[in-house]
């Protein structure tokens, strides 16, 4: 098949996980070592990006929130020179003069390849003085407001503010470095950035959030939206709806980009890999799993006692308009449990967070890619598994030269900093 189209863009994940813990304990080791020897493969197989996920607070998730992702990225840009570098912050329990700060120091400090990943996060408000966490429309109202200001922000040094002196050194026009006076709702800003103009202009804006509120912010400021999207159906509706909205704001066509996490499970045959699926997901610890698939369900019901062989009962489904955490999740396993799916099969779909999964040889697993990169549901795609000595061969030596084979992904990075090599149109 010829394709014309932007080549697939690929991406592993570098944070988080037990390795963070075995490290922490263990004297001669740091924990960021294993994201070192990640970040050293991605580039060696010219994997496009580093992805850094957060949490903000302790809990049933465990160790994905363990390290700070800016700071954390920050060490593996010393360590890398093309990989791109996406760093997972919430918009709030931040200030945007900080952000935009936090964020152009690391465009800069790694020569072009920040990306930000805004969430307006779904947890953590007792660690940032509040008693309850913010509704969905204040967070989504706050995001906005912290977007459109750190935006104005790096695009407070006018081209030419800084130029070449000719003996090695820069010359600084500082009419041309302006402040944005911003007044708004959350924030007062004067301005300018007190740092110079990043390497990008701007990081590649990335927006993880399905919900209503999500739809719209990512609609209106992203360049690409992190997903989940755990069917072809799924996929094709909300990249309709939100580009939809993005056209009607004035964004370019095909923005925004869409970024949906696989998880694979591969084996050298189809019936291997469905063993190994059966074994994993026969070994789940189902009380553990019960308490799991009520935080994808919003939190404040209660499943101990329910049959695990039998649908849930509709009375216990959430109504959409009063959970205040995670909504696009919550929508997931709602309609999921509607479905008919028993307790059982809702507990081990809640292990995939509502994330696209799927088993198989690495031909299969590659033809499932295809079906989403060609529908045009697909521009970024998640690889993990390459801490794992058995999962990296099979993505490093399997699916990723079966990829370029097809055409799908490409032989090589295609510019000097993240935002030239995902082939972005030009920033307004």
């Amino acid at each position: 098949m010829v394709r014309a189209r932007r080549p697939l863009k690929t991406v592993t994940g570098v944070s988080g996980g037990a390795d963070v813990y075995a490290a922490a304990v263990d004297p001669a080791r740091s924990t960021l070592d294993t994201a070192v020897e990640i970040a050293r493969l991605a580039e060696e197989h010219r994997i496009d990006a580093l992805f850094a996920a957060d949490l903000l607070s302790f809990g049933a998730q465990g160790a994905i929130g363990a390290q700070e992702p800016l700071i954390f990225l920050a060490a593996l840009a010393g360590v890398t020179r093309r990989a791109g570098l996406i760093a997972t912050v919430t918009t709030t329990f931040h200030h945007p003069y900080n952000l935009a700060r936090l964020f152009g120091t690391l465009d800069h400090v790694s020569n072009g390849r920040a990306a930000w990943n805004a969430v307006t996060s779904s947890l953590g408000e007792e660690n940032y003085g509040d008693k309850e966490l913010p509704t969905p429309e204040e967070r989504y109202a706050r995001a906005t407001e912290v977007l459109a200001v750190t935006n104005a922000l790096f695009d407070s040094w006018a081209p030419g503010a800084l130029t070449r002196d000719g003996a090695g050194g820069a010359v600084l026009d500082p009419a041309l470095v302006r402040p944005i006076e911003h007044t708004g709702p959350y924030f007062s800003v004067r301005g300018p950035l007190n740092i110079p103009t990043l390497p990008q202009r701007r990081p590649v804006q990335f927006q993880a959030g399905q919900s209503a509120g999500g739809v719209e912010l990512g609609a209106r400021f992203a360049e690409v939206v992190f997903t989940s999207l755990a069917t072809l159906d799924d996929a094709l509706a909300y990249t309709q709806r939100i580009r939809s909205r993005a056209a009607e704001l004035g964004r370019p066509a095909g923005l925004p980009l869409i970024f949906s996490s696989l998880h694979a499970t591969y084996g050298g045959t189809e019936s291997e890999a469905r063993r190994i699926a059966a074994e994993r997901d026969g070994n789940t610890d189902l009380e553990a799993g019960r308490r799991g698939l009520e935080d994808m369900l919003g939190g404040g019901i209660d499943l101990s006692e329910l049959p695990l062989d039998r649908p849930l009962p509709e009375s216990l489904l959430p109504d959409l308009a009063s959970v205040n955490r995670r909504r696009g999740r919550v929508e997931i396993f709602t309609r999921l449990a509607r479905s008919g799916k028993t307790l059982r099969e809702l507990i081990v779909a809640a292990k995939d967070t509502g994330h696209w999964a799927e088993t198989g040889t690495v031909e299969q697993i590659a033809d499932a890619i295809a079906e989403r990169y060609d529908a045009g549901v697909l521009d970024l795609v998640t690889l993990g598994g390459l801490a794992d000595p058995r999962g990296r061969e099979y993505v490093l030596d399997g699916l990723l030269p079966l990829l370029r084979k097809r055409g799908i992904v490409g032989e090589d990075y295609v510019g000097g900093t993240f935002r030239e090599n995902l082939e972005l149109p030009p920033l307004p």
